[in-house]
C-alpha cells in the first residue's frame, strides 16, 4: 500500500514536469533561461521552481476547468494539489531544462560553423569552433552532436536543424518525487539513531484525489548503510519506485571534510586505463628542486585485473542486443498488414516478455558495473593511503574512441570509467589525498625512460610482431607492459606539472592541461631494517650498557663456532607474479593451465570429498614430486587481495606499505639504479 501512495505522487509530480518542459520546450524559452535574469535584470535564484516562477512559468491547466490550486491529470480530470507538489514538479523540469543549456550551445556553435566537408574540416574550420564552443567541450562530444546534426539533414534532404529543439523531442521525465522541493508542511526528516532515520511525508490515498481529506501523512523507518557516518548529516532524499515494485529512497548526506592541497606533492601514485586490466598504476616520487627535478619509481605496477568481469559484462551485452533484436523483430511482424489478428497478439505477448527480459539484463549490467567501479575505487584510494601518497593522477580520457576496429567500442564504453573517476573523488576526499586529471595524448606512445617512441608488441618474446600489449624501446631497451609504462607516464606528467593545476569552481575538479614531458628513473627498492636500526626506534634503556664486546664473568676464550649447515641458494625479493615453471601434474589429474596448483582427481559418486568428509572416506591423491600432498582447499583457496575487492574472480596487487625510505620524508635523496633481474 505505501508502495502504491509513493507511485501515485511520483505520477503527479512527473505529470506537473512533463507538461511544463513540453510547453517551454522552444529556443526562445532556453535561450531566456540560459540569460540568468528575469525582466527586471536581475538574476535568476538557484532553486528551479523559483526561477521558473520568476519568469512567469506557471504550471499550464490542462483544461479551463482546472483551478489555482488544480492540477489536471489525463486532460480531464481535476486533482487536487498543494503547492508544494507543484515546487517539486517544477524543480524538476528547471533542472531538466537547465542540463539541456549546455548541448543547446553546443549544437547552436556547430550549426554556426558548419564546414562545407564535416568528416574534414580545414585548419581555420577548427578555430572558428573551438572559438564559438563553451569551454570544456571534448572532442568526442564534437564528434557525436556532428554526426547526430549530418543523419538528421540526411533525413530532411539535407536541411540543417533550426537548434536543438527542431533536432530533439523533449526529454523524457522520469517518475520521482524530490521532497527538496518541499517545506516541513510535506515531509520531514530526523534522525533517530545512528543507524535510523525517520522520514514522515504526506502522500495520496487514490490515484486522483479531489480534496484535501484524499492526502494524509506517512512515516518512513530508513535504515541507514554502514556508509552513513554516524556524524554525517542528513538531507531531503528523493524518492522514486524501482522496476521490482520497491521504494528507492535517494538520501544525500555530507560529512565536513578538510580541502587537499592542489600542489606541494612529492609522493605520488599515477593510474592507467585499461581494456581488460581496469587499472594499472605505479607510485612516483619527486627528487630535486626546478631544473633538477626528476620523477623515480621503485618499478613495482599496481594491477586491477578485471577480465573475467570484463568477459561477464561482453557475456551480458551480446545476450541484451539478441533481446532487443527479437524484440523488434516480432514488433514488425506484429504491424505488418498482412499478420492476422491472433498472430498479432501472439506476437505483441512475445515482444512483451522479450522487454522485460530486456530490461532486467540491462538492469543486472548496470549492477555489475557499479559494483566493479567502486571496488575499483576502494582498491585505487587504499594503495595510495598505504604508500603515503598525497595525490593520484588519472588520464583524462574525455576524447577517448576507437578508430578502425568497430570491436572495441562496446568494451571501452563499458569500462564505467566515468563511475569509477567519481568513486575515486568521493573515497579520496574522505582519505584527504588529491585527485587529478593529467592530459592522456601520447602517454603509451614514448619510452618513460628516454622519452623516444615505443614499438608495441603482443608479447616480450614476440618483439618482431606488431601487437598492443607489451611496449619495448629499441633505443635504451625498456620492456615492459604497456599500461606499465603508460602509468610512469601519467605520474611523471602530474608531479612535474603540478604547478599548472586548475581547480573548476563549480564541481571542485582539478585538471592539468599543461604536457610537462620528463624521464623516469627506475631505483632499487631500499633495503629492510636493519637489527641495529629496530633496536634504536625503540625506546631508550635507563642503563645503556657499555660500548665494547660482550663479556661473560669467568671466560677466557670465545665459544667454538658451530658447524655451519649447507648454504641455501638465495633468493630475490623480486619474485615473480606467477609461476615462470609449470607445476607438475601427478597421474590422474585433470588437465589445467600451466602455472595452476595440482588439483585432485574428481572422487566417484560413491565417496565423498571436502572438508566434512571422515578421514576414511576421504580419497587418496597420488603424490606430486617432492613427496608433499596438497590439499584441496590451497588449490581453490582465494586470495586476499581478490577478498578485498569484493569479487572473488578479480586479481589485484596487495595494499603494502611502501619502506619509510622512499615516503616523502625518506633519506634516499640519492637513488641507486636497479639491478637487471
Amino acid at each position: 500500500m505505501l508502495c502504491e501512495r509513493v507511485g501515485f505522487l511520483a505520477v503527479l509530480c512527473r505529470d506537473v514536469t512533463a507538461r511544463l518542459v513540453a510547453a517551454r520546450w522552444d529556443e526562445t524559452s532556453l535561450g531566456v533561461l540560459a540569460a540568468g535574469v528575469d525582466e527586471g535584470s536581475r538574476a535568476l535564484p538557484s532553486k528551479g521552481w523559483m526561477a521558473l516562477r520568476r519568469l512567469g512559468w506557471a504550471t499550464p491547466a490542462p483544461s479551463a476547468a482546472a483551478s489555482a490550486e488544480g492540477v489536471g491529470v489525463g486532460g480531464a480530470v481535476v486533482v487536487y494539489v498543494s503547492d508544494r507538489v507543484r515546487r517539486a514538479g517544477e524543480e524538476q523540469a528547471a533542472r531538466t531544462l537547465r542540463l539541456a543549456l549546455h548541448r543547446r550551445s553546443v549544437v547552436m556553435a556547430l550549426l554556426a560553423t558548419w564546414p562545407a566537408d564535416p568528416s574534414r574540416r580545414t585548419g581555420q574550420e577548427w578555430t572558428a569552433l573551438r572559438e564559438a564552443l563553451p569551454p570544456g567541450t571534448s572532442a568526442a562530444e564534437i564528434r557525436n552532436r556532428t554526426r547526430q546534426i549530418r543523419g538528421w539533414a540526411r533525413a530532411h534532404a539535407g536541411r540543417l536543424p533550426a537548434g536543438l529543439c527542431e533536432l530533439e523531442e523533449p526529454p523524457t521525465v522520469a517518475a520521482s518525487v524530490l521532497l527538496a522541493a518541499m517545506d516541513r508542511q510535506q515531509t520531514t526528516l530526523e534522525r533517530v539513531d545512528h543507524a535510523r532515520a525517520r522520514l514522515r511525508v504526506k502522500l495520496p490515498l487514490c490515484a486522483a484525489p479531489v480534496s484535501r481529506r484524499d492526502w494524509a501523512w506517512h512515516v518512513i523507518d530508513l535504515r541507514l548503510p554502514p556508509a552513513v557516518e554516524p556524524d554525517a548529516l542528513l538531507h531531503t532524499p528523493a524518492l522514486r519506485i524501482t522496476p521490482a515494485g520497491r521504494i528507492a529512497v535517494d538520501l544525500p548526506h555530507s560529512r565536513p571534510v578538510a580541502t587537499a592541497p592542489a600542489t606541494g606533492h612529492t609522493v605520488a601514485v599515477g593510474f592507467d586505463w585499461g581494456v581488460n586490466t581496469l587499472l594499472t598504476g605505479v607510485v612516483g616520487r619527486l627528487t630535486g628542486q626546478g631544473a633538477t627535478a626528476r620523477v623515480v619509481t621503485d618499478g613495482r605496477p599496481l594491477i586491477f585485473d578485471a577480465t573475467a568481469i570484463s568477459a561477464k559484462l561482453h557475456r551480458l551485452r551480446g545476450h541484451r542486443e539478441h533481446l532487443a533484436a527479437k524484440r523488434d523483430h516480432y514488433r514488425a511482424l506484429a504491424d505488418s498488414p498482412r499478420a492476422p489478428h491472433p498472430s498479432r497478439t501472439i506476437l505483441l505477448d512475445k515482444a512483451a516478455t522479450l522487454q522485460s527480459e530486456h530490461e532486467r539484463v540491462c538492469a543486472r549490467i548496470r549492477k555489475v558495473n557499479d559494483a566493479l567501479a567502486w571496488s575499483a575505487a576502494r582498491w585505487a584510494v587504499d594503495q595510495a593511503a598505504a604508500l603515503g601518497a598525497s595525490v593520484i593522477y588519472l588520464e583524462d580520457l574525455a576524447t577517448l574512441e576507437t578508430r578502425g576496429r568497430r570491436r572495441g567500442n562496446a568494451r571501452l564504453s563499458g569500462q564505467v570509467r566515468g563511475t569509477l573517476t567519481r568513486a575515486i573523488r568521493h573515497l579520496a576526499a574522505k582519505a584527504h589525498i588529491t585527485v587529478v586529471t593529467v592530459p592522456a595524448c601520447g602517454t603509451s606512445a614514448r619510452c618513460p625512460r628516454c622519452l623516444r617512441t615505443l614499438g608495441h608488441h603482443p608479447a616480450p618474446d614476440r618483439l618482431d610482431e606488431r601487437g598492443w600489449k607489451w611496449a619495448h624501446c629499441t633505443s635504451c631497451g625498456l620492456s615492459l607492459d604497456r599500461d606499465h609504462a603508460a602509468a610512469r607516464r601519467i605520474v611523471s606528467r602530474g608531479l612535474l606539472a603540478q604547478s599548472h593545476t586548475t581547480t573548476d569552481r563549480t564541481t571542485g575538479t582539478r585538471t592539468i592541461r599543461t604536457t610537462a614531458e620528463g624521464t623516469v628513473t627506475c631505483v632499487r627498492r631500499p633495503k629492510k631494517t636493519t637489527r641495529r636500526l629496530r633496536h634504536a626506534r625503540r625506546a631508550p634503556d635507563p642503563q645503556p650498557r657499555p660500548r665494547g664486546p660482550k663479556t661473560t664473568p669467568g671466560k677466557t676464550r670465545p665459544t667454538p663456532a658451530r658447524p655451519s649447515p649447507a648454504r641455501r641458494p638465495q633468493t630475490t625479493r623480486r619474485m615473480p607474479d606467477m609461476r615462470t615453471v609449470p607445476a607438475t601434474t601427478p597421474t590422474g589429474a585433470v588437465q589445467r593451465p600451466a602455472g595452476h596448483d595440482t588439483q585432485t582427481p574428481t572422487p566417484s559418486p560413491g565417496q565423498r570429498s571436502g572438508h566434512g568428509a571422515p578421514a576414511s572416506h576421504q580419497p587418496e591423491a597420488p603424490l606430486p614430486a617432492g613427496g608433499r600432498r596438497l590439499s584441496h582447499e590451497t588449490c581453490r583457496q582465494r586470495t586476499r587481495a581478490a577478498e578485498r575487492t569484493g569479487f572473488h574472480h578479480v586479481h589485484a596487487t596487495e595494499v603494502h606499505t611502501l619502506n619509510p625510505r622512499f615516503g616523502p620524508h625518506g633519506t634516499n635523496t640519492r637513488p641507486r639504479r636497479a639491478r637487471n633481474t
